[in-house]
């Protein structure tokens, strides 16, 4: 395959473009055959993310605009502004808070694999999964399941919970 690069968005663009009051997610990568995710994610004054661990995927943050503070798990709390680029190790625990202006951020990992059904482990007196009360806590957008229990926002794309 002989991929050729382009233009996918002008950050400044997306920033203006966007309502005042919009959270969540304001762009994703989505272009096909891609190796990677990325997303621009608003998080309104004093909102946050909840303290959330990665298990698989290095994330790397790039705040655009705001302040912030992102607590980590033995650290203390580390603060962000426009333009403070933070690695995320996977395994680590943290979560984010957005200051007074809000948090607009930027997201970039490994793509995720998608969700496949896999053949079911015959095992004696076994025909289930995941209690159907876990459901509230898988993001409607991504698919993934939230490790906090009350999310507000998704951790891997930003989105809201309903």
């Amino acid at each position: 395959m002989n991929a050729t690069p382009q233009v996918l968005a002008v950050l400044d663009e997306v920033l203006a473009a966007a309502d005042p009051g919009e959270r969540g997610a304001l762009w994703r990568l989505a272009e096909q055959g891609r190796e990677l995710d990325a997303n621009v994610i608003r998080l309104p004054p004093g909102e946050g993310v909840g303290v959330h661990q990665e298990d698989v995927l290095d994330v790397l943050l790039v705040v655009l605009a705001g302040t912030g503070s992102l607590r980590t798990g033995a650290d203390g709390t580390l603060g962000l502004g426009p333009t403070t680029v933070v690695w995320l190790p996977r395994t680590s625990r943290r979560a984010l808070e957005a200051g007074p202006e809000g948090l607009t951020y930027l997201t970039v990992h490994r793509r995720r694999p998608g969700l496949a059904v896999k053949p079911a482990v015959r095992a004696p007196a076994y025909e289930g999964g995941e209690a159907p009360c876990m459901l509230d806590l898988v993001c409607p957008e991504c698919g993934r399941l939230s490790a906090d229990r009350a999310p507000r926002f998704c951790s891997a794309c930003g989105e809201p919970f309903p």
